[in-house]
């Protein structure tokens, strides 16, 4: 007697027919694909162009909103950053809430306060800070705190020649560069308009890497020292 098991009607119809079987995605898939192919025909180059505005959008939205390279012009921060350097500048430092903070290395737009650039600096007094300089040993005092600056501050250099006392309005910042004697800074802007503070409003964002040359690549920490600085309800206590 033959054993086998016959196909019965019922299991015939059960199978899944594979020619009869739609995806749904199906045309969106080609409908995109036909979009992908029109733009090619139609740019000169075809794919390798299409490619290339691709990848220069993200870099545009990229140098844009998150970080953007920064060429340090002179040596008012050495000898951390040297003339020729790049940095990565991070923009979203400071995007959602959070602002500068001391020994913060920034870029800003120097429009209308030091000149018409960019320039880069440290930070060294937030909003509502009393910073003086120099005390009787001639360092730079934040709130009543003297500020160790000799991890940073170019070999040789004082804190400052120029004698300064003062208090920095709130949603400003007062900066210095690291190499005293070659830096124009908030010091020599003390009698102009503004008092020689940058609104923090016209900081582009935060120099977190060097980047180039390779030699030079490193990321750009925050002295500790400045963390040991008082808040400003502290300055006369």
């Amino acid at each position: 007697m033959d054993t086998e098991a016959q196909p019965t009607e019922r299991d015939r119809s059960s199978r899944p027919q594979g020619s009869e079987t739609s995806d749904p995605k199906e045309p969106e898939g080609r409908s995109r694909f036909a979009l992908v192919s029109r733009i090619t025909d139609w740019l000169p180059g075809g794919r390798i162009t299409l490619t290339f505005l691709v990848c220069l959008l993200f870099l545009l939205v990229l140098n844009t909103f998150v970080v953007q390279p920064f060429q340090i012009p002179s040596g008012s921060m050495e000898s951390g950053l040297r003339i020729g350097d790049r940095v990565l500048v991070n923009k979203l430092a400071y995007r959602f809430g959070a602002e500068p903070r001391r020994g913060d290395v920034v870029v800003f737009d120097g429009t209308g306060y030091f000149g018409d650039a960019d320039y880069i600096k440290r930070v060294v007094g937030v909003g509502g800070d009393h910073v003086v300089c120099c005390d009787e040993e001639g360092r730079v005092r934040v709130n009543g705190r003297p500020v160790d600056e000799s991890t940073f501050l170019y070999p040789g250099d004082s804190p400052s020649t120029v004698p300064f006392d003062l208090a920095v309005p709130d949603g400003t910042l007062f900066v210095l560069g690291d190499h005293r004697s070659d830096s124009s800074d908030s010091r020599d802007h003390l009698g102009s308009p503004g008092g020689g503070m940058i609104p923090v409003g016209e900081v582009v964002g935060r120099a977190d890497w060097i980047v180039w040359p390779t030699a030079h690549w490193t990321r750009l920490q925050r002295p500790g020292a400045y963390a040991r600085v008082p808040a400003p309800d502290g300055a006369h206590g």
